[in-house]
């Protein structure tokens, strides 16, 4: 992000700084009330806007901000119809679940979901099985959530010498050590800085700062995205130029290549990844790193090739890398789109990995009801359904979301077809699109201080969801394990010290395994949500809705999920060697572990006894 300024730092540094001033109000207003309601549910009185925002806020996550800005750029405008299911889940979530969930929650003073299955069949094995599951996939969650705030940070402090200085000195300190040495340096403390702030107002202020954070953090993401909205359409000529020039493009090709100097006097350079490098009629950029000098030609390194006549006649070589000579080794091409003008502007888009393209018609299908039903099943959507004051509030939440949602997802398309034409090239780190382009659409707008305010909506998401997952992880642990099967009659401020030492732990050990996470953050996003849906929807919906629903069936429904998601999963894995699930019969894995629940849960209920006793004390 280089606009020669500092203005984007201080910027974005204020808006931190005001996320913490509401943790510490939510702490002081905590002051007197009874911890673990408070602490985990904000005493369950929350209105529409406080509701509204904060449940919103924590869907639109990292992957809204990172990762699906990330897909936008890579496959074209077939995005519209893949994250078009998206706007069915306030509808779907809040309609289906909102009231009964919230109904049980009160009657038996849950505040996790676990511990209302648990009291819904008066079973711990329940809650205990949710609970293990619950931490197992929202660890993934929180993988992807610091892996985003790192590369947000490491973007916006890029161009800070002393920030540079320090990454080195880390790099150096960290190359011996197995696992860390393969992060670069400025990622390493970036992450750190990152999952520190989240950690310590988590810790601090509990839900009601979750919430409020939420609340400032969602006004941040919606006049940040419709701000660069603005810019990128002024900058492109509007949105029929920038389709126009989308029309024309083909997906670029990756190379294994050797770079040398042509006169062996030239001194040792060192080439960062990211450096353009124009050769006659061709046009690289570096996928990685690399030194250079006269004596000796590199080491083979990775580059992206420019295939698209119009952007490689746009494209100069970075000074640093003006007379540099480039030897292509091997090239791989893209499997769907690969010298094909239009693929950009049409279905399926372009893909590296699949024949049929990105979005074959089963895919899209298969995500239009991914997205509400798989969202719906998120603990972290269903906890903010226990908090929310009263029915009215519940009403004018679903259309207020869901107005937000078509507004942000519609603008994030729109912004990033444009970053396509505008930003050439960031296929080599396809993360770093949505802080990049912020940098560059203020930079040319002669507003470096607005990149600051740009950078804080996507930061702004991932903190939201941050802070929500680490305290769903920690009321699981201290609620359903430790205060429900090992001390019932642990003291406040038992509870509190645990709360604080979970939290701390959890993001830790999310910190350490994130170091090297997979090159796409939506991997991730889809496997952990996936496999929460898949575990906890129709569980959940069951037993709130069938009195012959039991015990035994709500864990056969959660395992038989759980096993499908993860089968599918390492299917995927052997199959294209890579962190992603096998599409059986060309549909997205998630329908398979649905219908897996679904039958488990009821075949083993079915096959029980019938008691509707807990079904009815609720319900009846």
């Amino acid at each position: 992000m280089n606009n020669g300024s500092n203005a984007a730092l201080y910027s974005f540094l204020i808006y931190t700084v005001a996320v913490f001033l509401l943790a510490i109000w939510s702490e002081r207003y905590s002051k007197g009330k009874e911890f673990v309601g408070e602490y985990f549910l904000g005493s369950r009185g929350f209105g529409v806007w406080a509701f509204a925002l904060t449940f919103a806020a924590t869907n639109a996550s990292g992957g809204s901000f990172m990762g699906f800005p990330a897909l936008i750029y890579t496959h074209g405008w077939t995005l519209a119809f893949w994250i078009a299911g998206f706007m069915m889940l306030p509808l779907m979530s809040m309609g289906l679940l909102g009231k009964r969930l919230n109904q049980v929650a009160r009657r038996c003073d849950a505040v996790t979901i676990p511990e209302i299955l648990g009291a819904r069949f008066g079973s711990p094995a329940v809650a205990l099985t949710a609970t293990g599951l619950l931490v197992f996939f929202m660890f993934f969650y929180l993988l992807a959530q610091f892996k985003a705030g790192g590369k947000i940070l490491s973007t916006l402090l890029s161009d800070e010498p002393s920030f540079q200085s320090i990454a080195s000195t880390v790099a150096s300190w960290t190359q011996s050590i197995p696992w860390i040495n393969q992060a670069s340096g400025d990622y390493l403390v970036c992450l750190v800085l990152f999952s520190t702030a989240v950690i310590v107002y988590v810790v601090y202020g509990g839900f009601r700062a979750v919430v409020w954070t939420d609340v400032m953090q969602g006004i941040v993401m919606f006049v940040g995205v419709l701000g660069m909205l603005a810019l990128a359409l002024s900058q492109v000529g509007g949105l029929r130029q920038a389709t126009e020039k989308m029309a024309v493009m083909t997906p670029p090709e990756f190379a294994q290549a050797v770079l040398s100097f042509p006169d062996a006097s030239l001194p040792e350079v060192a080439l960062p990844k990211g450096t353009w490098i124009r050769q006659a009629d061709h046009a690289y950029r570096t996928a990685e790193s690399t030194r250079l000098s006269g004596v000796a030609p590199s080491d083979p390194i990775k580059l992206l090739v420019i295939t698209t006549p119009d952007e490689i006649q746009s494209i100069e070589s970075d000074s640093i890398a003006e007379s540099v000579q480039v030897q292509i080794k091997e090239t791989t091409r893209y499997q769907f789109g690969a010298g094909k003008p239009g693929v950009y502007v049409s279905n399926p888009g372009p893909s590296l990995h699949s024949d049929v393209g990105f979005l074959a018609i089963g895919t899209a299908i298969s995500f239009f009801i991914f997205w509400p039903f798989g969202a719906t099943g998120q603990p972290a959507n269903m906890v903010r359904l226990m908090a929310f004051k009263d029915s009215r509030t519940l009403r004018v939440s679903i259309v207020t979301v869901a107005i937000y949602y078509a507004v942000i997802y519609l603008a994030l398309i729109v912004i990033f077809c444009c970053g396509r034409v505008l930003l050439p090239g960031m296929e080599i780190d396809p993360d770093r699109t949505m802080p990049d382009l912020a940098g560059k659409l203020t930079s040319t707008a002669g507003v470096p201080w607005l990149a600051g305010l740009l950078v804080a909506a996507p930061f702004a998401a991932v903190m939201s969801s941050v802070d929500s997952f680490l305290l769903l992880v920690s009321s699981s642990v201290v609620r359903d394990i430790y205060q429900k099967q090992i001390n019932h009659g642990a003291s406040e401020s038992t509870l509190k010290r645990l709360s604080h030492l979970v939290t701390v732990t959890v993001g830790v050990l999310a910190v350490l395994l994130v170091v090297n996470p997979p090159m796409f953050l939506q991997d991730l996003i889809v496997f952990a949500s996936g496999g929460l849906a898949a575990c906890f929807l129709m569980p959940i919906v069951l037993s709130l809705y069938w009195g012959r629903m039991t015990a035994a069936g709500a864990i056969a429904g959660m395992l038989g999920g759980t096993i499908m998601h993860v089968v599918l999963t390492g299917w995927g894995y052997v199959q294209h060697g890579e962190f992603r699930a096998y599409e059986f019969l060309g549909l997205n894995p998630f329908v398979w572990d649905l219908v897996t629940s679904s039958i488990a849960a009821v075949l083993v209920a079915k096959s029980g006894p019938i008691d509707r006793a807990k079904y009815d004390e609720y319900f009846g």
